[in-house]
């Protein structure tokens, strides 16, 4: 059993922890997000809260069962109904299907709590299983990209509205 919560500012701690935690996982697929991202985590951290407040990102933790931060889920760049989505799931977590269910849910709240009607999101096209995340959970394949000079894909969803 998972849940989401949005982002909070006592999320820090185990955020930051998290992300150190799984940094060589993440690189493997996705690019690594450099030292200044950790040296400077706690201003960074304040930033996206003051962008959550702001309406034009909506950002949640991941947790487990047992209360443990497992990964995270987030919707940015939030304009005219849509965002894009996007997600990291600790190596630990990995392969059981959490980024799943975990997307799944932020597409719930995406269409109920935070009215959007569309999310997009990207990945490399030698990252499988995020392919198949987005698949499970209703997005199909739009268009080739690049993603830090690698070939990628960017998938788009439609949001049932709910009243």
């Amino acid at each position: 059993m998972l849940r989401l919560e949005r982002l909070r500012a006592d999320h820090a701690d185990a955020l930051l922890a998290f992300e150190r935690e799984n940094r060589e996982y993440f690189a493997r697929s996705i690019p690594d997000r450099g030292d200044a991202y950790f040296a400077e985590f706690a201003a960074r951290h304040r930033a996206l809260l003051d962008e959550q407040d702001a309406g034009v990102c909506h950002f949640h933790v991941v947790l487990d069962g047992d209360g443990e931060l497992t990964g995270r889920v987030n919707l940015v760049d939030v304009e005219a109904g849509a965002a894009e989505l996007g997600y990291r799931i600790g190596e630990r977590a990995a392969g059981r299907g959490t980024a799943t269910a975990a997307v799944r849910e932020v597409c719930r709240l995406a269409a109920t709590a935070y009215r959007l009607s569309a999310l997009t999101a990207i990945t490399t096209l030698d990252n499988g299983a995020s392919q198949t995340v987005l698949l499970r959970n209703g997005f199909t394949a739009a268009e080739d990209i690049s993603i830090g000079g690698r070939p990628g894909v960017r998938y788009r969803r439609r949001l049932a509205a709910t009243h």
